[in-house]
């Protein structure tokens, strides 16, 4: 017979162990019938993204995806005119196109929102009315600023008197300054009916002049007369550009590209700048020019060539001052090639150009002047350049001077090549083809002989062009 059940007995700890156990089991049992707790966002803005260094606001040239289509991460959903070029914005997120807030044709600061994202039908209508919050908060978020306009700064200020050494009270006598004392006697004041107000009640010069009644002589701050020369020089240029209208003009504003060109401009202004010419016979370049053309190379390229192999004899003169204090030397020698489009005037860099043969540079050339024309440069491939090439010689130009880009060293202009009249060594006089180069540089970081021997070693260059072939 089998013997009866021991009765079940649990001692408190054993109890406890066992409800401890229970515990994450029954949370865990509750989570799964409740389901996961996931928070997502509903709605989700599309901002103007920045889509160079230089932008500061954006213009919406189309949209791709219209109101109320469904749209997927990685989709392009807006075509952007940046300072340089067309670019398409891809979305984030996956949702639908609910609200268009900047329409085609017009522009947005960087980081404004331009859309709204839904992340399904029924969260259109909640989009719609978080559109109109947006309209109708632009007023409220300028209120904070106003609240914080600092009024309580001007107390510390006021308390900083309060804060200096308390004047001692009279009955000092010989606590004074050697100054003070000898001035008290050339004056006949009495020390001990003057109240000293320097440290530790200690009398000055100033509290012995003051018991005599004498007045302080006024001091002239130096500061004040250096302080307008400098300001002028720096302000004087955007405050020139104000100018009256003319009767029976037509004003037509900056495109974001010509507003870019007009900034950097004006910003050349403020980098001392020297100019250097020089001429070079092109003979035997024409001669080469002629001979690779059917291949698709074009006298640009040669021309970017012989100055990046030059350049790499140089590094100073691909070099660049950004603080005003050190120089900045690249490690690559990114030709930069201003090329005149529609509108305005873009610079595609041909990057490391020294290390790539005429050939595939002409490729490289004919792929940026394409992208350049449509307008789809990416921000690498025309904000790189360490040096900058300017030709003009297409146009029948002989000389020019161009102005030095921000950020670069120098940048060279290219004139015409004409056949001139010249003379050898020994006298004789011969026709031969001579362009005169012109090489504009920031004097902060390059000097007069840095770039006579540079242009000396690019001139050597063109008129033995075999090397550029290789």
């Amino acid at each position: 017979m089998a013997a009866p059940p021991a009765p079940l007995s649990l001692s408190a700890s054993a109890l406890s162990a066992r409800l401890r156990l229970a515990a994450p089991a029954s949370r865990a049992a509750t989570a799964r019938r409740r389901g996961p707790m996931v928070v997502r966002a509903k709605i989700r803005e599309i901002f103007m993204p920045a889509l160079s260094s230089t932008m500061t606001e954006g213009k919406i040239v189309s949209w791709t995806a219209a109101e109320g289509d469904r749209v997927n991460k990685g989709d392009a959903v807006v075509v952007v005119e940046s300072d340089k070029a067309d670019m398409d914005v891809e979305t984030f997120y996956d949702g639908i196109v609910a609200v268009v807030l900047v329409p085609a044709g017009e522009s947005a600061p960087v980081g404004a929102p331009i859309a709204l994202l839904a992340e399904s039908d029924e969260d259109v209508a909640l989009a719609l009315a978080q559109a109109q919050a947006l309209s109708s908060g632009q007023p409220q978020q300028a209120s904070p600023p106003s609240d914080a306009a600092a009024p309580p700064a001007p107390p510390p200020p006021a308390e900083a008197p309060v804060a200096a050494p308390a004047p001692v009270a009279a009955g000092t006598k010989g606590i004074a300054t050697p100054q003070a004392k000898k001035l008290a006697k050339q004056h006949r004041v009495d020390l001990a009916k003057v109240t000293g107000t320097g440290q530790f009640g200690r009398i000055t010069p100033a509290d012995v002049e003051a018991a005599a009644g004498i007045q302080p002589k006024p001091k002239v701050a130096p500061t004040p007369a250096s302080a307008p020369v400098a300001a002028p020089s720096v302000k004087a240029v955007p405050q020139a550009a104000v100018l009256p209208p003319v009767p029976g003009a037509t004003v037509v504003p900056f495109t974001a590209m010509q507003a870019a060109v007009s900034k950097n401009m004006v910003e050349s202004l403020s980098v001392p700048t020297f100019r250097v010419g020089y001429p070079i016979l092109t003979d035997k370049l024409d001669a080469l020019y002629e001979k690779v053309k059917p291949k698709g190379v074009t006298m640009t390229v040669l021309l970017a060539k012989a100055v990046a192999m030059a350049l790499a004899q140089y590094p100073v003169v691909y070099a660049s001052c950004r603080d005003g204090s050190s120089f900045t030397y690249n490690s690559s020698i990114n030709i930069a090639v201003a090329v005149a489009i529609d509108g305005g005037l873009i610079t595609p860099v041909l990057e490391q150009a020294d290390k790539l043969d005429i050939y595939l540079l002409s490729q490289k050339w004919k792929e940026l002047v394409k992208k350049a024309r449509a307008k789809q440069l990416q921000p690498n491939e025309y904000n790189s350049g360490t040096f900058t090439l300017s030709n003009l010689g297409m146009f029948g130009v002989d000389r020019f001077d161009a102005i030095l880009p921000p950020g670069q060293g120098a940048i060279m202009a290219v004139g015409a090549s004409k056949p001139t009249v010249v003379a050898d060594k020994d006298g004789f006089f011969s026709v031969k083809n001579k362009m005169l180069v012109n090489v504009t540089a920031d004097h902060r970081i390059v000097y007069g002989a840095d770039l006579a021997a540079f242009l000396q070693t690019f001139a050597k260059i063109i008129e033995d062009p075999e090397s550029l072939t290789l």
